[in-house]
């Protein structure tokens, strides 16, 4: 798949069903058609279910199309719209609302949103590796009304931790505290231990959280110091200003509910936002991706 892939392009390429299981089919298996459920190459395509583009396994006689066992399997939605979806997701620096795309593919809102959350769910990076080089850490929080209640508790928001590596990735984590334990916890699950620096704002809480090699550097926004040297947290701070203007230019609301989600969204967007082959690798992450139940996401657990 190609790594210009632009929307007059995406509009030409898989404007039909067999044009976009045809692309899916050479994601899923590049060295050849494989039997999901035996892992035999021995296939044939189902010529008389054709308009299906169903295969037969010739060792075990199951019948799949290259949907089956995907996040695509039992969709109604014509794979066009996913691909379309797909690429406006990717490509939205800011995001897309689910209004926005509803109106842009032609769907029900209900439907929008869904597919909108299934794409996210497939973007989560269970296995992301540790953060290293200089590391910045800081956290806000988003949504809810503004209180005046001091910064180290602010009502009816969320609070978001965020670690970047300059010139590298973004992990984020929800959670309800800023205290020492709450922060040390997450910068050492993100934040290889043998990193050079660690640079944070003067919260005390983030005390210590520098050992060996590693230094702890900090600046004091208290007191009006936002860069000393090259001792900052200005690449964090812009991080949480996208996401907030995401926020507020597209989403217009997020509900604590599914942040998670919103935020899985963002950090694959930042962390692939050199890869030209972003909407080809996000295809591959929906065909290995299992399928998120509707039920899941409006559940009050």
């Amino acid at each position: 798949m190609a790594s210009d892939m632009n929307l007059m392009k995406l509009m030409a390429d898989f404007d039909t069903d067999a044009e976009c299981r045809a692309a899916l089919e050479d994601l899923r298996w590049p060295n050849g058609i494989r039997c999901p459920r035996c892992d035999m190459d021995k296939i044939y395509r189902a010529d008389h279910k054709k308009a299906r583009q169903q295969f037969d396994c010739a060792s075990c006689g199951y019948q799949f199309s290259v949907t089956v066992g995907t996040i695509f399997e039992d969709t109604k939605l014509p794979l066009p719209k996913w691909f379309a979806a797909t690429y406006l997701m990717v490509e939205a620096k800011k995001g897309i609302s689910a209004n926005q795309m509803k109106r842009t593919i032609g769907v029900s809102y209900k439907t929008a949103w869904y597919l909108c959350h299934r794409i996210r769910a497939a973007m989560k990076n269970a296995a992301a590796p540790m953060l290293s080089g200089t590391v910045e850490v800081d956290e806000t929080w988003i949504g809810g009304k503004r209180r005046n209640v001091g910064r180290g508790y602010k009502r009816d928001k969320t609070m978001v931790l965020g670690a970047v590596a300059r010139g590298g990735e973004v992990r984020f984590k929800v959670a309800t505290r800023r205290d020492k334990n709450t922060l040390h916890t997450f910068i050492k699950s993100v934040v290889a231990d043998d990193t050079d620096a660690i640079h944070t704002d003067e919260w005390n809480a983030y005390d210590g959280i520098a050992d060996g090699n590693t230094r702890h550097e900090t600046v004091n926004h208290s007191a009006d110091e936002w860069v000393r040297a090259d001792v900052h947290t200005n690449t964090v701070e812009g991080v949480w200003s996208l996401f907030k203007r995401s926020i507020v230019g597209s989403y217009h609301q997020l509900s604590a509910k599914h942040m998670d989600s919103y935020l899985d969204e963002m950090a694959f967007r930042f962390n692939n936002r050199a890869n030209p082959y972003l909407f080809r690798d996000t295809l591959m992450k929906l065909i290995h991706s299992e399928n998120l139940p509707y039920s899941q996401l409006i559940s009050e657990d």
